[in-house]
């Protein structure tokens, strides 16, 4: 079930909240920043785990924390290509890495059944794709997985979006 939404991801009841990187992001800009500042164990535990495994675009990492909500579930597609050098640039996004990583996420989806899913435009921002193209394969790959996922397309800073009450129950 996806429902697009007007507001600021980061305020979202979802339990799980989304957001695409490189392999070498060092979470410098938009989205990634913000989860850097709100989470830093999260940014020390991605660096970590690239250091460690070494993944490669198409691949999903999973995070577990806190939020001003209860617990959160921060899973970081990885739809860029890049060295895995720190300090080094992201390379460009790929539509086959956010179909690849997506695939993926509904897998994870699948086993782990959370109550939502909070996912922004992926991979439009530093990653240069066009919302155009990313936006099908969101619907096509999450969409009939039985579990609400919210679809930030409009952002709008300090803004709950309007989430069905299922989700905004969690809170």
């Amino acid at each position: 079930m996806i429902h697009e939404v007007r507001g600021d991801i980061l305020k979202t009841s979802a339990p799980v909240l989304v957001h695409g990187v490189a392999p070498n992001d060092d979470f410098h800009s938009g989205l990634a920043l913000q989860l850097r500042q709100l989470y830093p164990a999260m940014y020390t535990d991605f660096r970590h785990f690239v250091k460690t495994h070494h993944p490669e675009p198409g691949t999903i990492w999973a995070w577990s924390g806190m939020s001003e909500y209860g617990p959160i579930r921060i899973i970081a597609l990885l739809t860029q290509s890049g060295e895995l050098l720190h300090g080094a640039k992201p390379g460009p996004a790929k539509i086959e890495y956010v179909n690849k990583a997506l695939k993926a996420l509904a897998k994870w989806i699948k086993a782990e059944k959370p109550e939502g899913v909070a996912v922004p435009k992926l991979a439009t921002g530093v990653g240069a794709l066009a919302w155009a193209e990313v936006k099908p394969v969101i619907a096509q790959t999450l969409g009939a997985l039985g579990v609400p996922v919210y679809v930030y397309s409009t952002y709008a800073k300090g803004v709950e979006a309007d989430e069905p009450a299922e989700v905004a129950a969690l809170r």
